[in-house]
């Protein structure tokens, strides 16, 4: 098994592609500290690695995102820990994928909702996914929405500029009833 690695544009977050589905398509899992990992086998084994502070898996990758450590000094063992878990058919989840449930939306929203959620399947979180994270809908009120950042998006430097500058603005493009995006 070969896993890659590359960067993400969050110095504190390494991608790892271990060449085969994570989660699968349309699926993904936060883990954004240790006790949150109960149910992932994978991501319980990565944060035994001292100085791993994250773990996101998506569809096809995995990121994980470092405390106050140095990248050359935890690599090694998160690329071991990867290839064992891989290597011994222990299951990603000990349940099963969770569907994502929707948030209550007014009737009156259901259409834009609908365009929103469309735009970001289709255009935004492809791309969110190549830098190691996902943004996923959280609700819609009175023109504003609300977006929920994780893996290398959560925390980035240029996570602020993507929803403003790019998200929010190919938002309004497309659905003019919507007024901002906000992080939750």
């Amino acid at each position: 098994m070969f896993i890659q690695t590359e960067s993400t544009p969050n110095p504190v977050t390494l991608k790892f592609l271990p060449g085969c589905d994570v989660l699968g398509e349309g699926h993904a899992a936060d883990f954004p500290n240790k006790s949150a990992s109960d149910r992932s086998p994978l991501a319980a084994a990565l944060f035994d690695v001292e100085g791993v502070a994250g773990v996101f898996l998506g569809a096809d990758f995995i990121t994980v995102t470092k405390g106050d450590v140095e990248w050359q000094h935890i690599k090694p063992a998160l690329l071991g820990a990867i290839m064992q878990h891989f290597t011994s058919g222990a299951p990603i989840l000990s349940d099963a994928v969770e569907e994502k449930v929707s948030p209550d939306v007014a009737e009156e929203d259901a259409a834009i909702v609908e365009q929103i959620v469309e735009l970001l399947n289709t255009r935004v979180r492809p791309v969110v996914a190549q830098d190691g994270g996902d943004i996923t809908f959280q609700g819609y009120d009175k023109g504003i929405v609300y977006l929920n950042m994780v893996g290398a998006c959560a925390g980035c430097p240029a996570s602020t500029q993507t929803l403003k500058h790019g998200v929010e603005n190919m938002l309004k493009h497309f659905v003019p009833e919507i007024v901002e995006v906000r992080a939750v």
